[in-house]
């Protein structure tokens, strides 16, 4: 063989392996993309939890990739927002939950809310769209929360939506899922989740369809958004469940409510039952499955009781606010063939860069319109690589339990989030104090200023909006803000 063919068969074999190729609608892997509302970093088994059981999530993570750093918006519309278009939350000025943004905010602080839209706009494409339009069947199963019934699932790309309501909880947990009282009085229901039966658990009755959504699809890939309303308030779990971390509890637990961690343990049942339901359909090895949380967990109390929902430790804080407990959520891939067995990414990455990732998963191009997010794909492949992005940025310009209205910018190693009721600003080394426990703004005031000067810049480039004063404000009468 002459050393002429030897180079060609060479340069055959390397670019058959290394050289991007078109993917056939059929080849294209399936995608179920998991979303937990208020589960915290630290609820899971896998990072740390410690009255919690969530043997299933564990073995997921066994089976693909950890990260440690995954980054969320403070509230859960923003989040979902992000995650659908490839746009921060501040560009799209969807920075509060819908509801919230349609109040408008309190009237008795020394701010008033920065402005916040209630509906997703159908000017953006989502990544339902994109999917869609590709030949995938779409799916929403669980919350919407991204506006009335002109923005539903249904005008944003979703072939199919099972439950997807304006609404960002539920009523009760229970069937038939719907009542007055709990969130004002407003009756709220679920919809499409009729014919049921007394003591049916929603959490259940979404994974169920779910699985009927999975075993409904013939002759194309599907896309499955299961946006799971466990473990948001109202906290109401099944009585033997209960008692089970009931007998468990422990003093020095940093975990002390045994209903939420029932429904933490629900929650892993599910995800478990979809993950056996594509092994057993034989989908599993081609499916990219991703599990994640739209922020923080919850640390206030359920209405009229005196333990907190939740507890973040060692991170600061909860949902709500821009501090790591507020912010840094639980996130876990599994891609059949790319993704390493029980590998763990440090790597900083946002929600909003699923958009691109998932993009890129099916097979089409990079969008140009989603602009805040990358593809994560170099670092599922090899979760030890490093992202060409030198910050993540986050703004809530509202009041919140755990917050005044704040902003925030986040390197790998450092973090400044500026308060905008006096303008002050907070610096941390996260590599050495992730729990945000010293404030090294006085000590250095250099990295100070060049990250405040980062994090301004940035908000005027997304056009972000911004708290303005209260004209009516008398300081007597307003609440001080955590």
């Amino acid at each position: 063989m002459s050393q002429r063919i030897k180079l060609w068969l060479v340069s055959v074999a390397f670019c058959g392996a290394a050289c991007a190729t078109p993917i056939h609608p059929l080849q294209r892997p399936n995608i179920l993309l998991i979303l937990a509302d208020d589960l915290g970093w630290a609820d899971l088994g896998c990072y740390g939890a410690d009255l919690h059981e969530t043997p299933h999530l564990d073995r997921f993570a066994a089976e693909g990739v950890r990260f440690t750093a995954a980054c969320a918006m403070s509230v859960c519309t923003p989040s979902r927002a992000t995650l659908m278009t490839g746009k921060h939350a501040a560009r799209l000025r969807m920075t509060i939950w819908s509801e919230g943004a349609i109040d408008g905010g309190p009237k008795n602080r020394k701010l008033l809310n920065g402005e916040s839209f209630p509906n997703l706009a159908h000017t953006e494409t989502t990544i339902a769209k994109h999917l869609h339009d590709a030949g995938y069947l779409t799916a929403l199963v669980g919350k919407w929360h991204l506006g009335d019934a002109d923005h539903y699932p249904e005008t944003h790309g979703f072939d199919v939506n099972i439950g997807g309501t304006h609404w960002g909880a539920p009523a009760t947990f229970f069937w038939p899922y719907r009542g007055a009282g709990r969130f004002g009085s407003q009756f709220r229901y679920v919809p499409h989740l009729e014919f049921g039966q007394p003591r049916e658990y929603l959490t259940d009755r979404l994974t169920d369809e779910a699985l009927r959504v999975i075993d409904r699809v013939e002759g194309k890939p599907f896309f499955l958004y299961l946006a799971h309303h466990a473990v948001h308030t109202p906290i109401e779990a099944k009585p033997e469940d209960v008692k089970h971390f009931q007998t468990k509890l422990r003093a020095g637990f940093h975990h002390q409510h045994p209903v939420y961690a029932a429904m933490v343990k629900n929650l892993d049942d599910n995800v478990g039952r979809v993950l056996a339901h594509l092994k057993r359909r034989g989908l599993d090895r081609n499916t990219v499955v991703i599990f994640a949380s739209d922020n923080g967990g919850y640390v206030n109390f359920d209405k009229g009781e005196k333990i907190p929902v939740t507890s973040n430790a060692p991170l600061r804080s909860g949902k709500g606010s821009l501090y790591e407990g507020g912010i840094r959520v639980p996130l876990i891939v599994r891609w059949p063939g790319v993704t390493p067995a029980g590998a763990i990414c440090d790597e900083p990455v946002i929600l909003t860069d699923w958009f691109q990732t998932l993009l890129g998963a099916a097979g089409l191009s990079p969008s140009t319109n989603a602009t805040d997010g990358v593809d994560l794909a170099p670092l599922l492949k090899n979760p030890a690589a490093k992202l060409d992005r030198e910050a993540l940025f986050f703004h809530f310009p509202h009041y919140y339990a755990t917050t005044t209205p704040v902003s925030a910018i986040r390197t790998r190693d450092w973090k400044l989030l500026e308060y905008f009721e006096d303008n002050h600003v907070e610096l941390y080394d996260l590599r050495h104090d992730p729990g945000e426990q010293r404030d090294l703004a006085a000590q250095m005031p250099d990295k100070a200023d060049e990250l405040r000067r980062r994090l301004r810049a940035w908000r005027e480039s997304v056009g972000a909006a911004l708290p303005t004063p209260n004209p009516n404000f008398q300081p007597g009468k307003a609440r001080k803000g955590k």
